[in-house]
């Protein structure tokens, strides 16, 4: 007799049915199976004309390991791992082949992404037995391999990590440029906002590093120059050619007294905001767009000129807003002096603003972080994800010639022929 009976499971309470994100998952799974079959077969590939005595191929291809779920921002996916097998590992003497995967590493058991959220939302005040439960909407109702003993053991991964990065040694790094801002966050365990401080650095490639991050005592001159004189104890014999900051008088006298020769370039992001402040609200548009025709001029010929401009234009009815302008007249011009590919990354310290917009918003949302500590901790954490994604410099071609010393003039560099034109 023919069994006809169909079991259909009834819908929990507390689980939620959906569909489209199942079938999400499983096209995931499907695409990272593939890639990883891709990356081994790439390896395998590789030793295709090692062979063994008898012409056998020494590194081939040999199944899977055992299927195990991977936690990851949709939901966990069950994987196996394809595996490699040297076939004269044992027997030749010589080392063993080993297939070590980049998309998977042996031992994983989150994703990448998944593993830059857990500390976000640890430092932000969710307890570690609370974990399961904050993420079970987004990762399924079982959010495996979020237990609390590890969330814990990540936690002080995290402290381990940021120990080792404040004490790397600099010794072979060289900065061309360098930002420096300080920050200000309010640590609901901490009677006043802490100041960080924080530095990154263009390298010769082009490519922006976190260089210095530390709690300051406000924005003064002495938390800068610790900041300073740590960098420059750990091996950064080079001084960088110029700094790009706002008007913070601690860290200019800090810079002067620890690397003299490197130039300052004033943010014009900060100075318009400080000028802006010093006009009603009505002429904001007018005034941000004369300020925009100076910094933006071609030459500095026409940025002066257009500075002398605002400057008879404004300067009887609002003296103060010239002032903080033209103050730092000879600062805010520096930039004039380097490649014109570089003028845009030059011109403000958006390297660190852009970074801590995120990171102001999440602790607004979340009504400060829990204490100096930890609101160190988190912002270091999102700084480190965030410099993955960092754009490099344009012109990086140009960087070269300015470790050399050749000289630039409006943004060109200065050959016998400009010498002779500009003559």
């Amino acid at each position: 007799m023919k069994d006809d009976t169909m079991i259909i499971p009834f819908h929990q309470p507390d689980s939620i049915s959906d569909p489209l994100t199942e079938i999400a998952r499983e096209g995931a799974r499907r695409m990272l199976a593939e890639a990883l079959k891709a990356e081994a077969d790439a390896f395998v590939a590789s030793f295709a004309d090692v062979t063994l005595a008898d012409g056998r191929r020494r590194v081939v291809r040999h199944g899977h390991g055992p299927e195990r779920p991977i936690q990851t921002g949709i939901g966990a996916l069950d994987i196996q791992r394809p595996k490699v097998r040297d076939r004269a590992g044992d027997t030749s003497g010589e080392d063993r082949v080993r297939f070590t995967s980049n998309i998977l590493p042996k031992w994983a058991r989150r994703s990448r992404s998944l593993d830059t959220l857990l500390p976000v939302l640890y430092l932000r005040g969710i307890s570690t037995g609370d974990f399961q439960e904050a993420l079970s909407a987004l990762l399924g109702p079982e959010a495996a391999n979020l237990s609390p003993g590890a969330i814990t053991r990540l936690t002080a991964g995290w402290q381990g990590t940021y120990d080792a990065w404040q004490q790397r040694d600099l010794s072979a790094r060289r900065y061309v440029y360098i930002w420096a801002d300080g920050v200000y966050l309010q640590a609901r365990m901490e009677p006043q906002a802490e100041c960080m401080l924080v530095i990154i650095g263009a390298t010769p490639e082009g490519k922006k590093e976190l260089l210095g991050f530390q709690v300051g005592t406000r924005e003064s001159t002495q938390s800068w120059r610790e900041l300073l004189v740590d960098i420059k104890a750990r091996g950064l014999a080079m001084a960088p050619e110029i700094a790009v900051g706002d008007g913070a008088l601690g860290f200019w006298k800090a810079l002067d007294q620890i690397w003299p020769d490197t130039r300052h370039q004033r943010c014009w992001v900060h100075k318009i905001g400080n000028v802006l402040n010093a006009f009603p609200k009505s002429m904001a548009p007018a005034v941000k767009s004369d300020l925009h025709d100076i910094s933006h001029a071609e030459t500095r010929a026409d940025a002066l000129a257009a500075m002398d401009v605002f400057e008879e234009k404004y300067g009887v009815k609002y003296p103060k807003a010239v002032t903080c302008l033209t103050k730092n007249r000879d600062a805010l011009m520096a930039f004039y002096d380097y490649p014109a590919e570089h003028w845009d990354h030059l011109r403000s310290s958006n390297p660190i603003e852009s970074v801590f917009a995120t990171v102001r918003h999440r602790t607004v949302r979340t009504k400060g972080a829990l204490s100096q500590k930890t609101a160190q901790l988190m912002v270091f954490t999102l700084i480190q994800a965030a410099a993955k994604s960092w754009r490099r410099l344009n012109g990086r071609n140009q960087l070269p010639k300015v470790i050399e010393g050749i000289k630039f003039r409006n943004g060109v560099e200065v050959t016998d022929a400009t010498k002779t034109s500009a003559a």
